[in-house]
């Protein structure tokens, strides 16, 4: 089975999130990031029973935080490391600071594969975390909605309505997508609205380069579908005429984070930026759409490498 044929089996929930602060405060400006800590720090706190000693824990095996953050492979690929995630993808553009007490903020939560049936573990996660606070200044906040892509609300009177909670696949989103896409176009915009992380020929990308993107979907794609136990072929590059880059902006960017489980600070770094590209084949458009949704590079589970195909 190619990895073309393989991305429309890869399964999916996306879940929009509308959250309200309950005091004035002033919140993380890379929301992403704080909302994926608290929640792993959340979960460690009503599951982990060996003080978080990973290495040496005898449940290890067993225990429900890596198996919701670090989900286990269920076909390894060789060039993967122990403690990547393709599991989830959080993501939130709101980079406001400053906020009233009932002031309303969205983020979307997007579950693939086996992830998918923990959300009632991690919505609990982030009603705790409402209550403990987002960030270093504690910022608390109270669960408005969760809706499905229908827009149909998933908590009705603090119940959750899991006959809303849709399961579909990644071939889904193409399609739709593809329905949507005006019939005459002869150029596209992709809009990164978040950092894209991604390592090319040994360097880090300070610009867009057009094999190193779609070389990045096909691997993601390719992770998907291992993750999800799809039995394919390698995610070697294809011969595929890709088209060229009219223009592009870029700019660099740097994301602090804090790692409760490393209890260090880090600085996520990557590239902003759109690039303007030639017209693309129906297959090479697939593989576009399908980055949209799955995300591309490394820290998606904090948001990155998201972008808009315009």
């Amino acid at each position: 089975m190619t990895t073309t044929e393989s991305v429309y089996k890869i399964r999916y929930v996306k879940l929009h999130f509308t959250i309200r602060f309950c005091e004035n405060t002033t919140a993380p400006k890379y929301k992403a990031s704080a909302l994926r800590g608290g929640m792993g720090e959340m979960l460690l706190r009503a599951n982990c029973i060996r003080d978080r000693k990973c290495e040496n824990c005898d449940f290890e095996s067993e225990c429900l935080v890596k198996r919701i953050l670090y989900s286990k492979m269920e076909i390894q690929p060789a060039f993967m490391t122990k403690g990547d995630s393709v599991g989830y993808v959080l993501e939130c553009e709101n980079y406001q600071t400053d906020f009233l007490a009932g002031d309303e903020i969205k983020f979307n939560l997007i579950l693939f594969g086996k992830t998918i049936v923990y959300f009632s573990q991690i919505l609990n996660a982030f009603y705790t975390l409402g209550q403990v606070g987002l960030g270093k200044e504690r910022s608390r906040f109270e669960i408005v909605s969760v809706t499905n892509t229908r827009g149909t609300s998933i908590l009705q009177n603090e119940n959750v309505e899991m006959r809303h909670y849709q399961v579909e696949t990644v071939g889904n989103y193409i399609n739709y997508r593809l329905q949507k896409q005006q019939k005459k176009v002869t150029s596209f915009i992709v809009k990164f609205q978040s950092p894209l992380t991604l390592k090319y020929q040994g360097e880090y990308l300070r610009e867009f380069w057009i094999d190193a993107l779609f070389e990045a979907i096909q691997r993601r794609i390719y992770m998907l579908a291992c993750f999800e136990g799809i039995d394919q072929e390698t995610a070697e590059k294809e011969h595929l005429l890709l088209p060229k880059i009219i223009r592009q902006e870029h700019h660099q960017v740097e994301v602090p984070r804090y790692s409760n489980h490393q209890q260090s600070k880090m600085i996520l770094k990557g590239i902003e930026g759109q690039i303007e590209i030639e017209e693309v084949s129906l297959e090479l458009r697939k593989r576009l759409f399908a980055g949209e949704l799955i995300h591309i590079g490394k820290n998606t589970s904090f948001g990155f490498g998201r972008y808009r195909v315009i």
